[in-house]
């Protein structure tokens, strides 16, 4: 029952959550910061932004992203081709609707650490990007790691944006989630199942691991 296309989707899944959480943690962590220590009507604004994916239905989301990806978008005019139908869509795509479960837990984690780390470290003559890495992100970690794990997770999952955007082609675009609803429309049950299960078991192995790590890294911190 467990084919060879099962493997290159599963495969192809895992490379797409990947690259996306490493770029979540890249752009995310920044932001975070920004929203934890900033101040004025735009840090709120940003935020809304940034958070809308939560609250915005995938297909109304996948929509815009497709309009922003096609041939006729200011971005396919700076790059040159559309990314629309592509892994590199796929992977901005899962940037945007991820990003909200990466930057929320790390901005909360700042927020959790308050002024008086940095200050000290001001008071010891440490520049502000030296304390940065050497204060503010050690002290953030069981944020920074709930978000990378959530981001991952969301996007192995993820169903409506990745449709839109990609379009399910084979060994390019076709996720997990698009082919376990190609196996229901199919009437291909056992095949549905093997994948839904699977997805269902990694989901809960994903959120103990996250549960337990976090509770050994804040009892570290006390």
């Amino acid at each position: 029952m467990f084919d060879a296309a099962m493997t290159q989707t599963i495969l192809l899944t895992l490379r797409l959550a990947g690259i996306t959480t490493v770029v979540l943690l890249l752009v995310g962590t920044p932001l975070a910061w920004w929203l934890a220590q900033g101040r004025g009507l735009w840090k709120e604004v940003v935020a809304a932004i940034v958070s809308l994916p939560i609250v915005l239905p995938p297909t109304v989301l996948g929509f815009y992203l497709l309009i922003a990806m096609g041939p006729d978008s200011p971005l396919t005019a700076i790059l040159g081709r559309s990314l629309a139908f592509t892994f590199e869509g796929l992977v901005l795509g899962s940037v945007i609707y991820s990003l909200p479960f990466v930057v929320n837990p790390i901005r909360n984690a700042f927020e959790a650490m308050g002024p008086r780390p940095m200050e000290v470290a001001a008071t010891l003559r440490a520049a502000p990007l030296d304390a940065f890495f050497t204060v503010a992100l050690p002290l953030a970690r069981p944020g920074i790691l709930t978000g990378a794990i959530l981001g991952f997770a969301h996007t192995v999952g993820e169903f409506g944006v990745v449709l839109m955007i990609g379009g399910g082609i084979p060994g390019q675009t076709k996720v997990l989630s698009v082919t376990i609803f190609d196996y229901v429309e199919m009437l291909e049950w056992g095949k549905a199942h093997v994948l839904a299960g699977g997805m269902l078991m990694m989901s809960f192995a994903v959120i103990l691991t996250m549960l337990l790590i976090e509770r050994r890294l804040t009892r570290g911190q006390r």
